[in-house]
């Protein structure tokens, strides 16, 4: 089976994904789009829906890598809650700036909800914009998207 292609509306921004069965690729945020489908919780979750995004496998948490395991790490935490670079670090035995490094890196945002990683004092940073980060971050505050077994707490 072929890899598929395709995007959907988030706000001003699409978010493209690149992706076969249950196995993300790539996810993006652009400003234009592009034909094709996209998973269906992903649709969802940028609908402003509930999503199960744990039923969508990502490529970048495969392996042992010390990026593979903070990935992991970053999947783990639950919707609505936040952890720091730091504590993301911690729990991996890597450095913080590891951490941000892996997430700047992050090829399946969402899927691997790097939007969740937050800096000591502040929001850290994200890729495209600063914006996205926050819009995801108050939407899973709120319980918009978060399916009730996946509702964390707020920190």
């Amino acid at each position: 089976m072929a890899i598929l292609t395709g995007s959907c509306r988030f706000g001003l921004w699409h978010v493209h994904v690149a992706w076969q069965d249950d196995l993300v690729y790539r996810v993006r945020f652009a400003r234009e789009g592009i034909a094709g489908s996209v998973p269906e919780e992903i649709l969802r979750y940028c609908a402003g829906r509930p999503a199960d995004l744990s039923s969508l496998r990502s490529v970048a948490t495969e392996g042992d890598s010390t990026f593979a395991r903070i990935y992991r790490v970053v999947r783990s935490i639950p919707c609505g809650e936040t952890l720091t670079y730091g504590e993301v670090a911690r729990m991996v035995g890597t450095a913080p700036r590891a951490v941000g490094a892996a997430m700047a890196r992050n090829p399946t945002p969402i899927v691997v909800p790097c939007h969740r990683v937050v800096a000591k004092t502040g929001m850290g940073g994200f890729s495209p914009d600063l914006a996205i980060k926050e819009i995801l971050l108050g939407m899973e505050r709120r319980g918009d998207v978060c399916t009730p077994e996946k509702r964390g707490v707020n920190r």
